[in-house]
């Protein structure tokens, strides 16, 4: 198990394949193998995967430094540094993928590609959260599937519940990037979104066309938390993605 000392923490994250550098960014309350396990070995035949697991999340401990998508990018960029690597691509689902718009909107220069999925960037205000009904939602068995990733990796076990309540202020409680912000970001971008996403397909249109170099894709009969357990489908996409320069 590799750590980064980075900004307070210790920061777990794990290398795989070798080649152009691909960071790897996780859902909320998730860890690297919820997320991104059968994605692993077929993205790191190609190019070198840095997989991370965010503050308070799997194998790295939480601490007492308030939890924001600010600090998180922070980290991230950090770890870079602290690989020597001046820049990546970047891959995130959900939490990660505010991540990963954070760190691109912040340091442009550290990144190649986005790769964004299932993160809703776009929060102008009086936008109203859409009423998501039990087929949109994760399942109680998806969070006991957390829980117990959780458990066996973190820490600290006892702090799942304290954890999953500032993560889950921490997103619902973003506002979300300026129109102008996202018009300025130049990295050639993906979305990918299913769709029966927690984000309606007219906010994922609206996000996409401020996106000066985007692509967006949509799966079908896909959920939120659907979206990285089609392997096949999300490989088919980022693949010539990431291999188009």
């Amino acid at each position: 198990m590799t750590y980064a000392p980075v900004n307070g923490l210790q920061l777990y994250y794990e290398i795989h394949g070798l080649g152009r550098p691909l960071v790897l960014l996780h859902g909320g309350l998730l860890t690297i193998d919820l997320s991104f396990g059968p994605l692993l070995e077929p993205l790191a035949a190609g190019r070198q995967v840095i997989a991370v697991e965010l503050q308070g999340h799997g194998h790295t401990a939480d601490t007492g430094r308030p939890m924001t998508i600010e600090a998180l990018a922070g980290d991230v960029v950090a770890l870079l540094d602290h690989l020597g690597i001046a820049e990546a691509d970047l891959f995130g689902f959900s939490l990660g993928g505010l991540v990963a718009f954070a760190v691109a909107l912040s340091a442009p220069a550290r990144v190649g590609k986005l790769i964004v999925a299932s993160a809703d960037a776009h929060r102008p205000p009086g936008r109203e959260s859409a009423p998501l009904g039990d087929d949109r939602l994760p399942t109680p068995a998806d969070f006991q599937a957390w829980r117990d990733a959780y458990d066996a990796v973190a820490p600290d076990p006892a702090h799942f519940d304290e954890f999953a309540a500032r993560t889950s202020a921490m997103v619902h409680e973003f506002p979300g990037w300026w129109t102008d912000e996202l018009r300025s970001l130049q990295v050639p971008t993906l979305l990918i979104f299913g769709d029966r996403d927690f984000s309606p397909l007219p906010d994922v249109v609206e996000m996409f066309e401020l996106l000066p170099d985007a692509q967006l894709a949509v799966l079908p009969g896909t959920t939120h938390v659907g979206v990285t357990r089609r392997p096949g489908e999300v490989l088919a996409l980022i693949t010539p993605f990431l291999d188009a320069r």
